[in-house]
């Protein structure tokens, strides 16, 4: 039998879905989920905590309206934990263009394209365990 070990992971409400009231749906369908809900805050991400969560995409053409989408307003974050929470969050977000995901996820519920330099798709989650622990870090450095 291959032991599961319980795992932490980043999760943001982007300012999309702040800004439209979003973030209790997106807790509910983590706890319903099953996870954890281990710290909660809410930020005003600045450039200098934006560069260090983005620094893999600097100088790619989407990294400046990357950073000015995700500093456009306050985002929640969230970390949660659970056993394999990294694959099942990112599971119940759904495709990264929430025209392309499926019913019954976060983004194909309640994403759309807005027509926007970037995709708005309402939620990140961390895709692995050491940017988990990377992101953790940055979000929420005390834990």
């Amino acid at each position: 039998m291959v032991a599961v070990t319980t795992e932490r992971s980043l999760v943001l409400v982007k300012p999309d879905g702040f800004r439209r009231g979003l973030t209790g749906e997106v807790i509910g369908r983590i706890e319903s989920k099953g996870y954890t809900l281990v710290a909660l805050d809410v930020f005003t991400p600045d450039r200098e905590r934006l560069a260090l969560h983005y620094a893999e995409h600097e100088g790619k053409p989407f990294y400046e309206p990357l950073v000015e989408f995700m500093s456009s307003g306050p985002v929640t974050g969230i970390v949660i934990e659970g056993q394999r929470c990294i694959e099942g969050f990112r599971a119940l977000a759904g495709a990264t263009d929430p025209t392309a995901a499926l019913p019954g996820t976060i983004r194909g519920d309640l994403g759309r394209d807005w027509g926007e330099k970037v995709q708005q798709n309402i939620v990140h989650g961390s895709d692995s365990p050491e940017s988990a622990a990377r992101e953790i870090g940055i979000w929420f450095p005390g834990l």
